[in-house]
């Protein structure tokens, strides 16, 4: 697996790519630069790696355009040592994203080939995150609750099993709509029984599964 002079000076030139459309948050800008985004990709796509957009990965889903995993991590503002539900492993690219912004991540995944895949190739590469192959629709409730939650697929609602897991003071961004393209939202819960929502644009996610019929 070569990160080589090359590679770095792509990610380089990716990242300055960010900062110049609005990224700012340098611990967002510093993860990126340091992850060998090639490393995560099939080979036909390797060459496009440090370009600023989406791919395919297999079982039907995409590693996320950079800017985008820059935009919701910054937007989940993450602090060291927090508790962080990702939902949607994929490529584990924004799970090793979350990783080196020193959140201790838990990340959820119901394609069973990505799963198995990505539980074993992150690990590799250095990243440790809690994995576990379910219904992202249900969480991890035996784990929540949890400071920050992430969804990295289209979901057409807010997922309230997911509210109820965030602890209060806790974030939550989700490109949210059934269509091709999602609104990115951003659920603060602020008591109990109280959220503020605001949103952030528009963004384009591979749709969540709901699998009703895996109960784990």
């Amino acid at each position: 697996m070569v990160d080589s002079f090359r590679h770095k000076g792509l990610r380089k030139q990716l990242v300055e790519h960010l900062a110049s459309k609005g990224i700012s948050n340098l611990e967002v800008l510093n993860a990126m630069n340091k992850i060998p985004r090639h490393l995560f990709m099939d080979n036909a796509f390797v060459n496009f790696a440090y370009q600023d957009k989406a791919f395919p990965i297999g079982s039907g889903q995409t590693i996320s355009q950079p800017y985008t995993v820059a935009f919701q991590s910054q937007l989940l503002q993450i602090k060291p040592y927090e508790k962080v539900l990702e939902v949607g492993t994929g490529s584990g690219y924004q799970a090793a994203v979350l990783t080196l912004l020193e959140a201790d991540v838990y990340t959820i995944e119901r394609q069973r080939e990505l799963f198995v895949k990505t539980k074993k190739f992150l690990p590799s590469l250095g990243y440790k995150c809690m994995f576990v192959y379910g219904d992202g629709y249900k969480g991890m409730p035996n784990f929540a609750p949890f400071d920050k939650i992430i969804i990295t697929c289209g979901a057409p609602f807010i997922p309230e099993d997911l509210v109820a897991q965030l602890k209060v003071g806790g974030r939550m961004v989700a490109p949210i709509g059934g269509g091709d393209e999602q609104v990115m939202h951003l659920i603060e819960k602020i008591s109990d029984t109280e959220t503020r929502i605001t949103t952030h644009g528009e963004f384009s996610f591979v749709p969540m599964l709901n699998d009703k019929n895996n109960g784990n």
